[in-house]
């Protein structure tokens, strides 16, 4: 009971530009007893700190305008009692020296977990009743990574800054070694896959074009497999993420906003919907490596590919004839679907997406435009990289893969400005019209 008093006393400021992230986090902390106030940038944190200052401030790293070390040194430099704790990424080991340099006292990594917060907070305010045995450094110039940081903190606060980044690198090292073995359970199963289908194979080699093609779909079979393994777990991680914080937020509001919290309820019903059809997707593509390239039309592979997106209020115009045939991985579905998801998320003005076709010599291009603010020079080929992908979504580095397998392209040519326009070049010996090569 009378830790339960102490703890109510504490009072939090949190500095998030992220309003969904901020209310997750004040959720978290005033479950636990904490008295939290809320701050969406550097600015008013410093004058919220002016104003009544907080035992503990929470700060987000990556804000617009002053970032989460400025803030910390500011705070180090007026308010010097004041602990501060940075919420982080933490991707790269120059963060922790920033964060030294800075004056911080401890560090969470993002995703946030409600254990590691509690005693990273108990941890800074126990150390704020002791007096570090260096007292007030002048600094120490520590060259790192091609760059000099000065850090001014004693012994204590080092040991606790790096002991809490030590736990979360061994957290994450036990969650990688985990993935490891996973694919490589999963590199020997294909493995297995690959060599019975290369003993079958032998016995084609007289056989006809298409069954070439079969060929090189099942040389590429491992590959694939892996990128799909790492590209369906990535999807699933955000959606799931997406769904913790539409059902977090309903719960708190479910007394005191029950409208609003029934429309976050919704939402994470439309998310469910998502993982839902994901998991469907996936469960097809387990046949991979068995099946080959397929004759698919191409007018009902836009309409399917609906089902996988949320059109709100956008239209989707399919003048693809009917009748007309590519021959590409089953997985071409995906690439319809992907290519709407990203008009939806990324063309900000967006009201109509655009599927029709179009010849060029012996080839064919399937369009894919919309009337959204389009794609500027400098990202039109970085789009399809998978280091691009890793921050804004993986499915067009997916898209270039699948249609590569049967020697299909994808360029966005559209101008900015006036919507994004992707062009699928089809080589005559994979596409056609009413079952006849159209080339």
């Amino acid at each position: 009971m009378e830790e339960k008093r102490k703890r109510t006393a504490m009072t939090i400021l949190v500095v998030e530009d992220s309003r969904t992230q901020a209310e997750l986090l004040r959720h978290m902390l005033e479950t636990e007893g904490y008295d939290v106030t809320l701050a969406a940038d550097g600015t008013e944190a410093m004058r919220r700190i002016g104003a009544g200052r907080p035992d503990v401030v929470l700060t987000d790293v990556m804000m617009p305008g002053m970032d989460g070390y400025e803030l910390c040194r500011r705070i180090k430099q007026d308010f010097p009692e004041i602990p501060v704790i940075l919420v982080t990424n933490l991707y790269d080991p120059a963060d922790v020296m920033r964060g030294l340099a800075s004056g911080a006292d401890s560090f969470i990594v993002k995703p946030v977990d409600p254990g590691h917060v509690r005693s990273q907070i108990e941890a800074v305010l126990q150390t704020r009743e002791m007096p570090d045995p260096d007292g007030s450094s002048a600094g120490l110039e520590v060259p790192f990574s091609g760059s000099t940081y000065t850090v001014a903190a004693g012994r204590r606060k080092i040991l606790n800054t790096l002991l809490s980044t030590y736990t979360v690198a061994v957290t994450k090292n036990a969650e990688l070694q985990e993935a490891q073995e996973q694919l490589h359970s999963l590199n020997d199963q294909l493995r297995d896959a690959v060599e019975d289908l290369s003993r079958s194979n032998e016995s084609l080699a007289a056989e006809n074009l298409e069954r070439k093609r079969v060929e090189k779909a099942l040389a590429d079979a491992n590959r694939k497999l892996q990128l799909m393994a790492s590209i369906t777990r990535h999807d699933l991680l955000n959606q799931l993420a997406a769904l913790r914080g539409y059902l977090d937020l309903a719960q708190m509001l479910r007394e005191r906003e029950p409208a609003n919290a029934w429309r976050h309820v919704e939402s994470a019903g439309e998310i469910v919907n998502r993982i839902d059809n994901t998991l469907r997707f996936t469960a097809e593509y387990q046949k991979v490596g068995a099946t080959s390239p397929l004759w698919q039309e191409v007018r009902t592979l836009v309409g399917r590919s609906e089902k996988y997106v949320s059109m709100g209020t956008v239209t989707l115009e399919n003048t693809v004839p009917a009748g007309v045939e590519v021959y590409a991985d089953p997985l071409i579905e995906k690439v319809f679907s992907n290519l709407i998801e990203n008009a939806l998320r990324y063309g900000e003005t967006v009201t109509s997406i655009t599927f029709s076709l179009k010849r060029e010599g012996d080839a064919y291009v399937i369009l894919c435009e919309d009337d959204g603010v389009g794609v500027s020079p400098d990202e039109k080929e970085k789009i399809f990289s998978y280091a691009h992908g890793m921050n804004t979504g993986l499915g067009l580095f997916l898209a270039r893969e699948i249609l590569a397998i049967t020697g299909i392209t994808i360029q966005e040519t559209g101008e900015p400005g006036k919507g994004a326009r992707f062009e699928l070049l089809c080589p005559a010996e994979v596409i056609r019209a009413h079952g006849q090569h159209t080339g």
